[in-house]
């Protein structure tokens, strides 16, 4: 089972819409994905319909709660979710001093069927809070979405920083395995730009695939779809597809 944490601490970076449409991609490509949605925002249980889980994940965090018994099955094949509620919000204040507090989702992981799903996806909140630490102790591997801006550039170093000293304290397996440059107008010389950047400064670990600014990907989470549902055939259904595509080539690696 392959736990992989998508991390960015800045909104608007095409986290949520990756860990949906990539979940949904790998379900078409016969595997069983978990997404558990770490966000206080609930985004991604939202765009699935999940409007109210109670408590939910942070009875995980607070009163030893059983990630099984949360699981959500979704419309789209092979994919359920966890979901996310407004009450984990609280979650960084009533897990502060408390030791092992960065461990308690590793732990809770650790319980769940090892052949049920073949990948775990954090949707991870916009902080390098208590939520997302803990998702990176959990995960093996961390995928950094970066909107195509020169500005969502400044943010990335820190956040590599964070990854290398919870590899340090935390969690020694833990390892950024792809950097997604998302939201890319290539009509713009600035987003053309920032990409080239990116593979500049960090070479391999820049995915192939970019994800185009597509409105068709804009408009899903109104209609509760993932891309490869709401518009198969759109630029966007095929910028996700080929993501899956490069993941699936790093199982094989």
């Amino acid at each position: 089972m392959r736990a992989r944490a998508i991390v960015n601490q800045k909104g608007e970076s095409g986290k949520t819409t990756s860990a949906v449409n990539l979940s949904a991609a790998l379900g078409e490509r016969d595997r069983q994905v978990l997404l558990i949605d770490l966000d206080p925002q609930a985004s991604a249980s939202h765009w699935y319909g999940i409007k109210d889980s109670g408590p939910g994940l942070l009875d995980v965090f607070t009163a030893n709660g059983n990630l099984v018994d949360l699981v959500y099955q979704t419309h789209t094949a092979g994919v359920d979710v966890v979901p996310a509620s407004p009450w984990l919000v609280g979650a960084d204040k009533m897990l502060s001093g408390e030791p092992g507090a960065e461990a308690i989702l590793r732990s809770a992981i650790q319980q769940l069927p090892g052949s049920r799903w073949d990948y775990l996806i954090f949707d991870c909140p916009p902080a390098l809070g208590i939520l997302t630490v803990n998702a990176l102790a959990a995960a093996g591997e961390v995928l950094v979405p970066v909107e195509a801006h020169v500005m969502a550039l400044s943010g990335l170093a820190q956040l590599l920083q964070t990854v290398d000293l919870i590899r340090e304290r935390l969690n020694g397996e833990l390892e950024i395995t792809g950097i997604l440059a998302c939201r890319v107008d290539f009509r713009t010389r600035h987003a053309q730009d920032v990409v080239e950047q990116l593979r500049v400064r960090f070479g391999n670990l820049v995915y192939n695939v970019v994800i185009r600014e597509n409105v068709r990907i804009a408009e899903c989470p109104s209609f509760g779809q993932p891309i490869m549902e709401y518009g198969p055939r759109s630029a966007g259904a095929a910028d996700y597809r080929a993501l899956a595509e490069e993941v699936l080539g790093q199982e094989r690696s």
